[in-house]
Formats: C-alpha cells, structure tokens, sequence
C-alpha cells in the first residue's frame, strides 16, 4: 500500500486482512494440490517403500516450499500498489 506512515484507515486495514486471506487460502490450496500430485500415487498405490518415502518426502518438501512462495509473491504484489483503474489498457505514449 502507498502508506508510508501514521494510522491506517479502516479501508486499509480491511483490504490487508483481505489479501492475507487471500494469500494463505491460495497457497493451501497450491500446496495441497502439489502434494497429490506427488505423494498421490504414494498412498494410493502400493509402490516399493523406498518409492514411497520418496515421493511422500518430496511431496511434502515442495508443498512447504510452494505454500511460502506463494504467500510471498501474493503480499509483494499487494505491497506494490494499486493496480491500473482499467486492466490490459495502456497509455498512448507506451
């Protein structure tokens, strides 16, 4: 946000409480749908244990790494400012 000091308006305050929702729930799913996609066939299916533990530890491993990169990315683009009043326009000296 474009504040740089003093009290945040309740509008403020509202749309961080938003975009942090909307941060977390994203990157759960992101995460979960990460971690089916590997671990799936591993407590699906009965693969060799090594197999298993591979895929169970690499599931989980890139669902905590994607989960945090998605939180991040969303609060940065919400920290740059507000985006443009008409989306996919452009000025005419661009």
């Amino acid at each position: 946000m474009g504040h740089s000091g003093g009290q945040r308006t309740q509008s403020e305050r509202d749309a961080i409480t938003v975009e942090i929702g909307y941060a977390l729930a994203s990157a759960v799913f992101a995460a979960a749908v990460l971690f089916g996609v590997l671990a799936g066939p591993a407590l699906l299916f009965q693969l060799p244990t090594t197999v298993e533990e591979v895929l169970l530890v690499a599931g989980t491993g890139l669902a905590a790494v994607l989960f945090l990169l998605r939180v991040i990315s969303v609060l940065m683009r919400f920290r740059q400012g507000p985006q443009p009043s008409q989306p996919g326009r452009t000025s005419p000296d661009s």
